[in-house]
C-alpha cells in the first residue's frame, strides 16, 4: 500500500488527514489537537475491538503517568468534533468498565470500502498489537477489518513513532528545566513503584500506598534529595535498569521493592542500588503478618537512612517514628480515596468522600485521612459540584484543621490546611501552612507547587516561576499543575508565547482540567488567537456548564483586583459570559 493512503484514511464519512490532524466531511472541517489524533489513529487501528484506558495510555501518552481525565477529555473532544452522541454513538462507544470501541466503518477508499489481508507475524507492528477482542454486543455490529492491518501499521508507525521500554523525561523547554539546576549537592533517591507480585489487583493499592508512604518518609530528611511520586510512577511498567533510571533522572540511588501477599502473612522484598555501580548498598526481606505493615515500614526507612548515612536532626528523628495510622482497615479505605481522588471527576470525588470518611469511623485519629477529606470537599466548591458551597468550604476548613491539629508531623496534613485556606481567599494562612509543610518535608514537590499557586493568585509572578521550577526539580515527571502554575506567572507578566506553550502543554497532560482552559483561553485571547479562545470556551461549557463568569469571579482566589478583571476581561473577549 502507498504511503500516502496511511496517511489519510475515512472514519465513516469523514476523511481522516494524520499529518495536518484534521477531519474533512464536505465543507465541514474540523482540527484536532495532536493527542487526539493519535487516540483516533490508534482506535481506528483496532476497529470493532474494545481499547482499554490502560492500553491507551500505554501507546499513546508512552507510559507517563496520567490523570483519569486525561482519556476522557480526549474521548470528549473526539466526539465533539465527528459529531458522536455518548448515549446513541455511532463512532465511538464507551464500553464500562472495559474502554472504548470505534464502531464506524474504517477504510481507505471511503464509504467503508476496501479490504485486505493482515500483515504476516513478522511484521513488528502487529507483533506489538495486542490480540484482538470481540465487538461489546449492546453496541451495532460494525463492519470489522475494513481497515488494511498493514494501514494500521503505517498509522501506528506514523502518529506514534517509536516509542523505548521505559518512559522518557519531558525536553527542557518554556515549561521544563534542566537536571543541571541548582540541585544540592547531597544523595539523591527515587523510589521506583513496589510491585504487586499477587494475583489479585486489589492488592495495588497496598504496593502503591506503601511506595508512596516511603517517598513521604525519606522526603522528611533534610539530608536527602528524594524525587516525587508522580517521577517515581512514570515508571511503573519500566524495564529500564537502576544504572538507567539513574542516568535519565541524574539520581545516586534506585529503592526497589516488591510485596507478595500470601494469605495473612505480607513478603517484602527490597534493594536500594547505587547507580553508578549497579551494586545493592542495602537489601532485605520482611516477612511479617499484613497487620505489621506498618512496623516494617518503620523499619525499612530506618534501615535506608543508615545505608545513606544520613544525619536526622532530632526534630526529624521524632516526626519518622509517628505514623500516620496503625489500623490497616482504615489505611485500605484511604488508600482507595487516594486511587478515586486523583481521577478529578464528580462522580469519583463523592466515591473518595466515601472512602475517607469510612477511614475515619474507623480510625478517628486518622489525620491523614482529614486532610484528604476536606481537600476533596474544597474540589467540590471550587468545580462548583456542591449545592450548598459555603457550608461545604467551611466543613473542609474544620476537617483540615482536625487534620493538622491530629498529625502535625506529615506535610500532606498541611498542604490539604493551606489549599483550603486558598479557596478560601485566606493567603497569608495559606502561606504559613503551606510553609509548614515544607519545612516537615524539605523535597515535598508538592508544596513547592502550591506556594506556587499562591504567588501566582498574589500578584507575585517571579516568585512562582522560581518556586515552580524547584518543584520541576523535585519531580521531572511532573503532573499537568507544575506547567500550569508556569503557564499563569507568564500570562500574568505577559509574556504571552511562553504562557501559551507552557499551558498547552498542561492542556494536553490534562484535557479537562478547569483552571488550565481558563487560563489558556484568555492568553489565546490576549495574543489575538480569538478561533482559538473560541473554540477552549466552547470545549468548557460542554465539560461543565457552570462555570461562567460569574462563578469564576466568585471562586478564583486571586488577591489582586486588578489581575482578576485582567483575566475576567480576556475570557470576555473570548466569548465567555
Amino acid at each position: 500500500m502507498e504511503t500516502r493512503n496511511q496517511n489519510s484514511f475515512f472514519i465513516g464519512d469523514w476523511q481522516v488527514s494524520v499529518p495536518e490532524n484534521r477531519l474533512g466531511r464536505g465543507d465541514d472541517v474540523e482540527h484536532l489537537e495532536p493527542k487526539a489524533m493519535e487516540v483516533l489513529a490508534y482506535l481506528a487501528s483496532r476497529q470493532g475491538e474494545v481499547v482499554s484506558r490502560e492500553d491507551l495510555e500505554r501507546v499513546v501518552w508512552r507510559g507517563a503517568v496520567v490523570g483519569y481525565d486525561a482519556v476522557t477529555g480526549t474521548v470528549i473532544k473526539l466526539r465533539k468534533a465527528l459529531g458522536d452522541d455518548p448515549r446513541q454513538p455511532r463512532f465511538i462507544a464507551t464500553i464500562p468498565k472495559r474502554g472504548y470501541q470505534l464502531i464506524a466503518p474504517v477504510s481507505v477508499t471511503g464509504a467503508g470500502g476496501g479490504s485486505a489481508s493482515p500483515p504476516p507475524a513478522s511484521s513488528p507492528v502487529a507483533a506489538d498489537l495486542p490480540a484482538r477482542g470481540k465487538p461489546h454486543s449492546g453496541t451495532p455490529r460494525a463492519r470489522r477489518w475494513a481497515v488494511p492491518l498493514a494501514l494500521a501499521a503505517g498509522l501506528i508507525a506514523l502518529v506514534l513513532g517509536l516509542w523505548t521500554s521505559g518512559p522518557q523525561p519531558p525536553e527542557p523547554g518554556p515549561s521544563t528545566v534542566s537536571s543541571a539546576g541548582s540541585i544540592p549537592a547531597i544523595p539523591s533517591v527515587v523510589v521506583l513503584p513496589f510491585r504487586n507480585h499477587s494475583q489479585d489487583p486489589r492488592h495495588q493499592d497496598l504496593a502503591d500506598g506503601m511506595t508512596e508512604d516511603v517517598i513521604t518518609d525519606l522526603s522528611r530528611s533534610s539530608g536527602l534529595l528524594v524525587l516525587a511520586s508522580n517521577t517515581s510512577f512514570a515508571y511503573r511498567d519500566s524495564q529500564a535498569s537502576p544504572e538507567e533510571v539513574g542516568k535519565e533522572l541524574g539520581v545516586d540511588f534506585v529503592l526497589q521493592g516488591s510485596i507478595r501477599p500470601v494469605g495473612d502473612t505480607l513478603r517484602v522484598n527490597t534493594q536500594l542500588v547505587d547507580t553508578k555501580t549497579g551494586f545493592n548498598r542495602w537489601a532485605e526481606r520482611y516477612d511479617r503478618k499484613l497487620e505489621d505493615l506498618f512496623a516494617v515500614q518503620d523499619e525499612m526507612t530506618h534501615a535506608l537512612v543508615t545505608a545513606l548515612a544520613i544525619e536526622l536532626t532530632d526534630l526529624e528523628k521524632e516526626r519518622l517514628a509517628r505514623r500516620a495510622t496503625a489500623n490497616i482497615r482504615a489505611y485500605d479505605f484511604f488508600l482507595e480515596g487516594q486511587r478515586l481522588s486523583r481521577e478529578q471527576l464528580k462522580e469519583a470525588n463523592r466515591q473518595a468522600q466515601d472512602a475517607y470518611r469510612n477511614a475515619i469511623e474507623v480510625d478517628p485519629a486518622y489525620g491523614r485521612a482529614y486532610g484528604a477529606l476536606a481537600y476533596t470537599l474544597a474540589v467540590d466548591f471550587r468545580r462548583g459540584w456542591s449545592e450548598t458551597p459555603a457550608e461545604t468550604i467551611d466543613r473542609a476548613l474544620e476537617l483540615a484543621r482536625n487534620g493538622v491539629a491530629l498529625d502535625d508531623s506529615i506535610p500532606q496534613t498541611y498542604w490539604s490546611l493551606g489549599y483550603v485556606h486558598l479557596m478560601r481567599q485566606e493567603f497569608e494562612q495559606a502561606e504559613d501552612a503551606v510553609a509548614r509543610a515544607i519545612e516537615i518535608a524539605p523535597n515535598y514537590a508538592d508544596g513547592y507547587g502550591l506556594l506556587a499557586l499562591l504567588s501566582n493568585n498574589l500578584g507575585k509572578s517571579e516568585q512562582a516561576i522560581e518556586l515552580i521550577i524547584k518543584g520541576m526539580q523535585l519531580n521531572p515527571f511532573h503532573t499537568w499543575d507544575y506547567p500550569y502554575n508556569l503557564g499563569r506567572a507568564y500570562y500574568t507578566l505577559g509574556r504571552l508565547d511562553e504562557a501559551i506553550a507552557a499551558l498547552e502543554e498542561a492542556h494536553q497532560r490534562s484535557p479537562t482540567a478547569i483552571p488550565v482552559i481558563i487560563h489558556l483561553a484568555a492568553s489565546y485571547a490576549a495574543a489575538g488567537r480569538q478561533t482559538d479562545a473560541e473554540w477552549l470556551v466552547e470545549e468548557m461549557q460542554i465539560l461543565n456548564p457552570d462555570e461562567t463568569l460569574a462563578h469564576i469571579e466568585m471562586t478564583i482566589p486571586v488577591a489582586d483586583p486588578e489581575i482578576k478583571r485582567a483575566l475576567l476581561d480576556d475570557l470576555r473577549a473570548a466569548g465567555m459570559k
